[in-house]
């Protein structure tokens, strides 16, 4: 695995993303990596509970909008199907943790943007640090928040969920902690020992039952998300193929304000 760290200590996992250089930015081989981290995690029969991570000053960055660009630079017919592609696999990566029989508790200290908040809300509980911060703003990139926008409203309620996809205004990690979105706030030299903490909670009851419950919440109560992540991945990729989408993904590359179409 190219981009992912694995410890365990005693009883949890930590699984974390190594691309600090590009604040781990998501490509192909980063989703690759990360459904072999939790599928090697799986079979490991020691390992109660999961904590994900990222090593730098990021939690992720989201999408690696520079392997985006690749894309549009394709035929359109061709970019479509690399589009659909690669949300689909980001879909099936949060899925995975959805679904995933252990408890998984996301340590974010940095900021989680995008696809990397999507993939800390399909975690089943976070962790924020003093540096960390919660971010949807693909909407000010001309792009959609296909999957941060059903996994925030399936977590924390339509309100919230389009207060941060609208404005695209980062929730702050002590606003976060107030409104319930993370289970504790500590200084940033902390996270770890806090969400290695949580996840031996989790670790507390018999296997069997945290399998149930996870199933529960996430499949029973939470039935239709999977459908809307579908869709929304759907619609994601459609709209990567618009003049805005490619204003906007060109404009972070060049470092510089988008000249919207």
């Amino acid at each position: 695995m190219q981009h992912i760290e694995v410890k365990i200590v005693e009883n949890v996992a930590t699984i974390a993303m190594d691309r600090a250089p590009v604040c781990n930015a998501i490509d192909s081989q980063m989703i690759t990596d990360l459904t072999q981290a939790f599928s090697d995690v799986h079979q490991e029969k020691r390992v109660g509970a999961v904590v994900l991570t990222g090593k730098g000053k990021f939690f992720s960055s989201g999408a690696d909008l520079k392997s985006l660009a690749s894309i549009a630079d394709l035929e359109p017919l061709e970019a479509q199907t690399e589009w659909l592609q690669f949300w689909r696999e980001l879909t099936e990566l949060c899925e995975t943790l959805l679904r995933f029989p252990k408890p998984v508790v996301a340590a974010v200290d940095g900021p989680a943007i995008g696809a990397g908040l999507a993939l800390a809300l399909a975690a089943d509980m976070i962790v924020l640090g003093t540096a960390g911060s919660l971010v949807a703003n693909a909407s000010h990139r001309g792009l959609i928040g296909g999957l941060t926008a059903p996994l925030l409203t399936f977590r924390f309620g339509a309100a919230v969920a389009a207060r941060m996809l609208l404005t695209g205004m980062p929730m702050e990690a002590e606003e976060a902690h107030r409104l319930g979105m993370c289970c504790e706030l500590v200084p940033s030299d902390q996270i770890w020992v806090a969400a290695n903490t949580w996840a031996k909670h989790c670790t507390h009851g018999p296997r069997e039952a945290m399998q149930a419950t996870k199933r529960i919440l996430n499949e029973s109560i939470g039935e239709a998300l999977m459908t809307q992540l579908s869709t929304g991945a759907a619609t994601a990729a459609t709209l990567c193929s618009t003049e805005a989408a490619s204003e906007g993904i060109r404009a972070f590359i060049e470092k510089r304000p988008p000249q919207w179409p």
